[in-house]
């Protein structure tokens, strides 16, 4: 190959061609935009999502109401003094006195108040064998796990005292005590494991090290960018440190994956013969213009998330969408620069036995592999879009009968932490005692006799009417004109059962008590209540989120490669595969089919955010896949091959690069799939399969097979559309020879 002059147009071509000319200024640019972007968001430091803002309807008014009223809720810890075997009861003389030893432990540490006894607020079980020490943490309830050692140790010391009795406590500054003592490094571990990961494996990709670090450098920069931008944005849209770790994530795959395209072309044309500027100036035209296209779809995907009205989503949405901007910015900038810097240099650090071997087979022989395999898909397309559409759609079936909720701790940490026992204990003596709902009374005059009637036919009502076995508690903050009435629903950890108990109190115990007196709000909120708000307005946006995507990607795609044939195609192809994924998750964590495997357990139900939240994720990344590949395709056929010929041309040569990005970003979601919580090991796996399920039954056998079946059929697109704005590939690098008449007497698109 001579090294012609090349034509190029478009964006991408032009940023990459000034990046090259001025590669100094380029690589300036990034890093004070970098820094000034850490800079700034560190100044100005970040809003986090207000736990009332998390959801709307009751679960906010509630919030809401005690958040106008001052009332700082303390952090609530509960003792449970239960007999091991039915010879010993409440009333008996060593239970007594071990309800005695755990009242004065805790007392004794100074970092306890309002201790109640369980003979003072009737907390004792149906059977007499249980009994709740209830007090608050002292201080702000978000930092009780801070000092909640010192009661913990007090209520171990009055357990070792009285063996014959089980004495252990529950709430929230315990519960987080243990969480953060036993995992509080697994997300760190986790996020720092995903850069040596992605490395090891791009030196293996590239067989140099200099090559390999720049995909890794360009992904940091970019998340060291976005968590600045996140700090300045937070002041609009608050934040999450369930943004942060989703970001990270994103980051790092449309980073690499952006960077490895870049690199991989600019590399293959090198090999070809071309000398370093007319490689990078190709790279810039058609690898660079794939990256803006993908970029661009991925962040439509992810501004889906935007629709589900839910703070945390919206937080996870935009900072996705940031992070994905600034790598595709950093793509076709600052590194057509640093390659232009470089020269030859990018292939310094050479591994000895890879470097020679990508010598001897050089880019463009493509993958024997994948060689083999699209012979076997070329000469039978029907026989293999059969098998290969038969197969997912088998592996989609088990996804029909998904049951989504929050997971309740049992379900979240298996027998991992000694809380989880204490919870089943707990429930089983006092159903819905350890979640309890909370029904925020709010009054003109608290204190009314109306009112305080009302309060009492609630508590007698929520327990005759069967939502609660009791005991109902009450709690007034008189001066602010607010009760807090919590009520613990029958059903316990059983969360279809305690939702209908949750229903009940909504729909039946309320309206004939609070509800009859003028001017009473009396939102219900907890645990199971804020599960099944945060359930329906998830289902809600299920609709809307889903039109968004599908529609805006489809329109990306039409006018990005002017067929309507490829964007249909496109969108049928990615839903194909997120209904794969969804199979293998509600196999996997809801059935429990292999989950021994990967180390999880079925639980009988998805966590509620992750269906949504994988939508829209994988059909943002999948997007990666397919752009590439098809702007490989098409750019082949531009250049005169048949479309048989430029599929083959364009899947084989684009199989090595896209391999290497699925193995990075199973690779690294697959470490999140080694947590200790049940979720994250949902969205690991998740994510992981359907990655590894994209990159080869979809874009290796189903993407080529059905192309081959539809042929010229590829680059339809109706009269009635060509005045959609032209934003098809840019020219190749290779003269275009005449081409051959369409098998339909159509003229291709260009």
């Amino acid at each position: 190959m001579g090294n012609t002059d090349v034509r190029v147009r478009g964006l991408a071509a032009r940023a990459g061609g000034w990046s090259a000319r001025h590669r100094w200024a380029a690589v300036g640019i990034w890093v004070l935009f970098v820094a000034l972007a850490m800079g700034l968001g560190s100044a100005a430091g970040r809003v986090n999502v207000d736990e009332k803002d998390q959801l709307k309807g009751e679960t906010h008014t509630a919030a809401r109401i005690t958040d106008d009223a001052g009332i700082k809720e303390p952090a609530g810890e509960t003792v449970l003094i239960q007999a091991k075997d039915g010879g010993v009861t409440a009333t008996s003389g060593e239970f007594r006195a071990a309800v005695a030893d755990v009242v004065k432990a805790v007392e004794g540490t100074g970092e306890v108040t309002g201790v109640t006894s369980p003979y003072d607020s009737h907390a004792v079980s149906r059977d007499g064998r249980s009994a709740l020490v209830q007090f608050d943490m002292r201080g702000d309830a978000d930092t009780a796990f801070n000092r909640v050692r010192p009661v913990m140790d007090a209520v171990a010391g009055a357990q070792k005292a009285h063996g014959a009795l089980r004495i252990e406590e529950i709430g929230g500054a315990s519960m987080t005590k243990q969480y953060k003592d036993a995992f509080g490094n697994d997300f760190q571990q986790a996020e720092y494991s995903a850069v040596p990961v992605a490395l090891g494996i791009l030196l293996i990709a590239f067989g140099a090290l200099v090559a390999a670090l720049l995909p890794v450098a360009l992904a940091i920069t970019a998340i060291m960018a976005t968590m600045g931008l996140m700090g300045l944005v937070s002041h609009v849209q608050a934040m999450s440190d369930t943004a942060n770790s989703v970001m990270l994530l994103v980051g790092m795959a449309v980073g690499v994956d952006y960077c490895l395209f870049y690199l991989r072309r600019e590399r293959e044309e090198r090999q070809a013969g071309r000398d370093a500027g007319t490689a990078l100036r190709i790279a810039a035209a058609t690898s660079g213009r794939a990256v803006i296209v993908s970029g661009v779809t991925v962040c439509v995907a992810m501004a889906g998330m935007l629709f589900t009205g839910l703070a945390t989503f919206e937080a996870m949405g935009l900072a996705s969408m940031m992070v994905v901007a600034v790598a595709m910015v950093g793509s076709v900038t600052v590194l057509p620069a640093l390659l232009s810097l470089l020269g030859e240099r990018v292939e310094k650090g050479r591994i000895p036995f890879l470097g020679r071997r990508r010598r001897r087979h050089g880019a463009n022989d493509g993958s024997r592999f994948w060689s083999a395999v699209l012979r076997g898909v070329l000469a039978r397309p029907l026989v293999s879009v059969v098998v290969a559409v038969g197969a997912l759609l088998a592996v989609a079936a088990p996804a029909l009968g998904m049951k989504t909720q929050q997971l309740t701790l049992d379900q979240e940490f298996g027998n991992s932490l000694p809380m989880v026992q204490t919870y089943d204990h707990l429930n089983e003596a006092f159903p819905g005692g350890s979640e309890p709902a909370q029904v925020v009374v709010k009054a003109k005059d608290i204190n009314a006799p109306e009112v305080r009637r009302a309060l009492a036919d609630f508590r007698k009502l929520a327990v005759s009417s069967g939502a609660s076995r009791g005991p109902v508690d009450v709690k007034l903050h008189a001066a602010q004109n607010v009760a807090v009435v919590s009520v613990p629903l029958v059903g316990g950890s059983d969360m279809d059962q305690a939702v209908k108990s949750l229903d009940k109190l909504r729909d039946e115990v309320r309206p004939a008590t609070l509800g009859k007196v003028e001017g009473v709000e009396a939102p219900v909120s907890g645990q199971v209540a804020g599960s099944h708000d945060f359930n329906d307005q998830l289902l809600g946006s299920v609709v809307p989120v889903f039109a968004f995507v599908v529609v805006f990607a489809f329109l990306l795609m039409l006018l990005s490669f002017r067929s309507l044939t490829v964007a249909i195609t496109s969108i049928l192809l990615n839903l194909l595969s997120v209904a794969a994924a969804y199979g293998v998750l509600v196999a996997v964590f809801q059935h429990g089919w292999g989950a021994t495997l990967v180390g999880a357990e079925g639980v009988g139900a998805i966590v509620t955010w992750l269906p949504l939240f994988l939508f829209v994720i994988l059909f943002g990344l999948s997007m990666d896949y397919h752009v590439f590949v098809v702007s490989r395709i098409r750019e082949a056929r531009m250049r005169g091959r048949t479309t048989r010929d430029a599929i083959q041309h364009g899947v084989v040569t684009t199989a090595g690069v896209v391999t290497s990005a699925a193995v990075i970003m199973v690779a690294v979601f697959a470490i999140f799939g080694t947590l200790s919580m049940q979720s994250m090991k949902q969205m690991g796996v998740g994510l992981a399969a359907a990655v590894l399920i994209d990159a080869t039954v979809i874009r290796g056998v189903l993407l080529p097979a059905v192309m081959a079946l539809l042929g010229e059929r590829n680059w339809y697109l109706p009269k009635w559309l060509h005045r959609l704005p032209d934003l098809t590939h840019d020219e190749g690098p290779e003269a275009v020879v005449p081409q051959p008449a369409h098998e339909e007497g159509e003229r291709l698109p260009v």
